[in-house]
């Protein structure tokens, strides 16, 4: 783990702000963390504390150590149990369950998974923001299934530029409402924020380019289970694209609907897991493949579906 290490900053880096410079080299997180870093006076240019908008013109001697940052009012580490389905010095896999928000915000600031992290590793991680500490990716706090979580800034660097680069593979298990007609397909829809309601998205001119593939696994009278591939990664996506094609996702209250045509309500969420990623291990270089059975709500959902006519 990059830290502790003193470094000499190279004619590269020339005319760049420090906390830039620093972010490029991948070994401390994103520019985020970094600028963190150097508020909590972890970050020494030639013997003396640095500020995050010092120049660097090359050839300075720059000295980052191990620093906990101070962990965010009303975030504190909660005994919550955690499904871990893989544990190594650099990475965390767990399985998420439904209902368990991952970042802490006005309103759920107990009872995250940030606060599950900070008793699961018996306080902050050096370098990592205590307030979202190696978190690589999200899931809603109503989607289930596998999430990725890093145990230090360079691993956290490492696996946000795969993200970034669209080289992790992930892919979601569905049930929607109606029948698809085509077995699979591709929607390509751009997604930006919905103008009307803040808070959610939209398919939208303008948006940001948004891809996701689908398979059909099997049909029932009123709903569609089907298999998701996304190729991108925006806020809601899988959620915003099965509505837009009249498919939203079953119990999802804010882009479809939980009831049947009786008026029964079928589950408590929306029907989304996350079932399994792929990616690269970021210190070893191999093919990590890791994946999340379906949990209990949803095999007693597909039960429950009156089979196809």
């Amino acid at each position: 783990m990059a830290q502790g290490e003193r470094i000499v900053a190279d004619a590269r880096g020339a005319r760049q702000r420090l906390d830039q410079y620093l972010a490029a080299l991948g070994k401390w997180g994103s520019r985020s963390q970094v600028q963190k870093l150097i508020a909590a006076g972890a970050v020494r240019v030639a013997g003396h504390t640095a500020k995050a908008g010092a120049i660097v013109h090359g050839g300075e001697a720059i000295e980052i150590q191990p620093a906990s940052l101070p962990v965010p009012p009303g975030v504190e580490p909660e005994p919550i149990a955690l499904d871990v389905l893989y544990e190594d010095e650099r990475l965390l896999v767990i399985n998420k369950p439904p209902g368990l928000v991952v970042h802490p915000a006005p309103g759920n600031w107990r009872g995250t998974l940030v606060s599950a992290l900070l008793h699961h590793w018996r306080g902050p991680r050096p370098g990592l923001d205590p307030g979202r500490p190696g978190i690589v990716h999200r899931l809603d706090k109503d989607t289930s299934g596998v999430l990725v979580i890093a145990k230090d800034p360079e691993t956290l660097t490492a696996l946000g530029t795969q993200f970034r680069r669209r080289e992790v593979e992930k892919q979601y298990v569905a049930l929607v409402w109606g029948r698809l007609r085509t077995q699979r397909g591709t929607i390509s829809e751009p997604i930006g924020r919905n103008p009307v309601h803040r808070t959610r998205m939209a398919v939208r001119r303008g948006g940001r380019e948004a891809l996701t593939a689908f398979e059909v696994i099997e049909r029932f009278d009123e709903v569609t289970m089907v298999r998701l591939f996304p190729r991108t990664g925006r806020t809601h996506q899988l959620r915003v694209h099965l509505a837009a094609i009249g498919h939203p996702i079953v119990g999802d209250a804010v882009y479809g609907r939980a009831r049947n045509r009786k008026g029964e309500l079928l589950i408590q969420r929306q029907a989304l897991h996350a079932e399994q990623i792929v990616f690269l291990h970021p210190a070893t270089g191999e093919r990590m493949r890791f994946a999340a059975p379906l949990p209990p709500d949803l095999v007693a959902l597909r039960r429950r579906c009156a089979p196809a006519a």
